[in-house]
Order: C-alpha cells, then structure tokens, then sequence
C-alpha cells in the first residue's frame, strides 16, 4: 500500500507518519507547490520520496491521496484524484459548494473507489459515548442536539493563514465559518443517524476592522466571523451549530468542539472543560471519559515542523480518553503523537483498512456530505438574512462500511 501527501504544509505531517508506521502500509510519498516543504517532510521522516507535482503522483503508482492543501481547493482535487483512479483521504472540509460535493458523491459511486473525509468529531470521546448510549436508547427519543467549534482567530488561525496564503493572506483568512462546519456538524450527525432537511443561519458581521473578515478584501466575499445556524433534521428532531471565529474562549485545556444531546429519556451536556449526564433523577459527571491524557511532552515528540505554533503544538501531544478503544488500534500506534481529542490514530486507521478491505470507511463520500452540505446552505441563508432554505441529500452509504472494531493480527 503506497499512499501521497497532497500538501506537504503544518498538519500534514501528522497523519503522514501515522501512516509511515502503519504496519500494512509499505510507503508515503510527498509533494507540494513548494517544493521544499515536501522535502522536509520527507527528510524528517524517511519517506520514500517526493513528486515535484500533484499531476506526476497522480499518474504514479500509488495506491491513495491524502489531501491537505487548501480548504477550497479540496473539491476539485479530490474529484481529480479520483478520475486518476486513486482512492483519496481528504482533510475538512469535503468541499465548498454544492456542485462539488455532487461531483465527488458521483464519482466515487460511479469509479468504486474509497473517500474519506478526515473529520476529527466522529471519533470524539463525547460523540463516541453518545454513538454508544444512542443505539441503546438510554436518551430515549434524541430530538435536539447542539454542536459548537469554538475557535477564536487569535488562537493559531492568524498564524495558520499567515503561513498558508503568503502576501495574500488577509483574503483567505476571511474564509466563512458554515463552510468549515464539520467539527461541530460532523459531531451531532455522528452519534445521531440522522441529516438535516432544511438550515436557517444568522451572521455576525465582524467589527475589528483588522482586514480579515472585510468584504471588499475577502476571496469569499464575507465579513462574518461568527455564525449560528439551526437545522431541521430528517426525524423530525432540531440540530443548531455554532461557528466562531472572534470569541474570548480559550483553546489549551479546553474542549474547542462541544457537543449536547437532549432525548426524552436523558440528557448529554459537554461545557468547555466538564461534561455531564443527567436524567429526571439524577446527576453524573462523566467528565472524565472524555479527557484525553497522554503524559508525553512536546520535547520528547518530534513530530512536527519547528515553525509550526504553540497552539498547534498542544493538540498534536494530546492523548486518548478512557473511552476510547485503543485495543482496535496496531500495536505500533502505541505512545506515536495523536491529537484533536485522541482521533488522530482512528482517522489514520480507518483509512488503512477502508483501503485493505475495499470498503467505505465511516466517514465516506455520503456521511461526509451530510456532514458539510449543511453548512454551506447555512451560509447562503445567513447571506439571506436567515431565510430557510432546503439542504439537499445525496442519501445513505449504498454498502456496509468496513468493521473497525477488530484489533489488527
């Protein structure tokens, strides 16, 4: 099994060498419009090589893509790749428009390759533990769930643009919230085997006057950088979402992804640091099942490049949570760097054995579109000043995803 890197930038290194440890894959190759940057990720971590253009992978023999360019160049990327005959792992979002993600829904089903879309949630310690308690009906009937990606500018992203979009950055930085909405969207959808049917947004026009989030500067054509949107949902049940991007919230010791879930019978409700379970008698905390500990520090760790930031430093040495099953995971996994609440290993695997066995994984091509479509409607009605408007569905998974409950022989 030989998989690419598309983009070889801040965050790609990470699951790189997840997959450059993986017991069943053979090698990982790089490449990047900068050519340096692929050289040293492939130095730092003994990859097999790199390739001097996302053309000349593609007509390589490498079995899979694994993009992390750009978040709107993702669409068209991975729709290439896929014509190319590669299967592809794509980092969030799926893509940025409605006619992008039909295009890689038809294109997967009509190539029968595998898509993954790389979204941390599903595998949150509080997503997994109401996955879990959902199927076994101890909430009851789920009818109002709420996700949250609270994450302020000035925790990283002005860095992580900085560093990305060059002279230029200020028009990219302006990107809209409701188009990164899988950490919040992705989290509820994840536990609750639903989709939303129609999306109503409201946005806050940003006042810092910094440049970023400026009309007349925006790529985008946005000045929100704060949104709320609700979601009526297939069953009848209400979604809302929180993307915020100008927000006194921290992002070191605190969950930036915060998910409640409201059923007739029990309630779910994750806070910045604790989370509790409660139902009309009683109270439990539950918090600690979804810390995730690690014990490493960030000096024993090499595992990224050294202009990458603090902030971003602090979620790659993240641990797993109690309720998370590292037993599933090969053995190699053991104490290599993780994040983003202790998903980094699951995301990585999942795509292997999405590949080894040729099945879907979780999050494919039809998950992920529920996943994003929602927010890029959302986005249209708060151009709209709130309109509902109707999000389209590209329908279930048309075959059982792969099992990723057995442990690796």
């Amino acid at each position: 099994m030989k998989i690419g890197i598309v983009g070889c930038g801040q965050f790609s290194g990470v699951f790189a060498d997840l997959w450059h440890i993986h017991p069943e894959v053979d090698q990982v190759w790089g490449t990047d419009v900068i050519p340096e940057r692929a050289d040293e990720l492939v130095e730092r971590y003994g990859f097999a090589g790199r390739y001097d253009s996302f053309e000349e992978m593609l007509a390589s023999d490498v079995d899979a893509v694994a993009i992390f360019t750009q978040r709107w160049t993702h669409g068209p990327l991975t729709v290439q790749a896929l014509e190319a005959g590669k299967h592809v792992y794509a980092a969030v979002p799926m893509a940025v428009s409605a006619e992008e993600i039909a295009a890689i829904v038809e294109a997967v089903q009509r190539t029968g390759l595998i898509y993954m879309m790389g979204e941390t949630s599903y595998y949150n310690p509080a997503v997994i533990w109401g996955r879990q308690e959902a199927a076994k009906g101890t909430l009851g009937r789920l009818f109002y769930a709420e996700g949250d990606y609270v994450h302020d500018m000035d925790n990283g992203f002005y860095a992580a643009y900085q560093y990305s979009g060059g002279d230029d950055w200020k028009s990219t930085a302006s990107y809209p919230p409701m188009l990164y909405p899988t950490h919040a969207i992705g989290g509820v959808l994840g536990a609750w085997p639903t989709h939303a049917v129609s999306a109503s947004c409201i946005g806050v026009v940003d006042d810092r006057g910094d440049g970023v989030f400026d009309r007349e500067v925006s790529m985008f054509d946005n000045d929100f950088s704060n949104m709320s949107a609700h979601f009526e949902l297939a069953d009848g049940g209400v979604m809302r979402t929180n993307e915020f991007r100008r927000v006194g919230h921290p992002n070191k010791g605190a969950h930036e992804s915060r998910f409640r879930f409201y059923g007739t019978d029990g309630v779910m409700e994750q806070g910045t640091l604790g989370s509790t379970f409660t139902t009309r008698d009683e109270i439990t905390d539950i918090s600690d099942q979804f810390v995730a500990r690690s014990g490493h520090k960030w000096e024993d760790i090499d595992v990224s490049l050294e202009h990458v930031d603090e902030a971003l430093r602090d979620s790659f040495v993240s641990g797993c949570a109690p309720i998370q099953d590292r037993s599933r995971l090969p053995g190699s996994y053991s104490g290599a760097h993780n994040g983003h609440e202790g998903s980094h290993h699951f995301l990585a695997d999942d795509f292997v054995r999405a590949l080894k066995h040729h099945q879907h994984p979780p999050v494919n091509a039809w998950t992920a579109s529920r996943m994003t479509l929602p927010g890029i409607v959302a986005f249209e009605s708060a151009r709209r000043q709130g309109e509902r408007l109707p999000v389209p569905d590209h329908g279930d998974c048309p075959t059982p995803v792969v099992d990723t409950e057995q442990p690796w022989s």
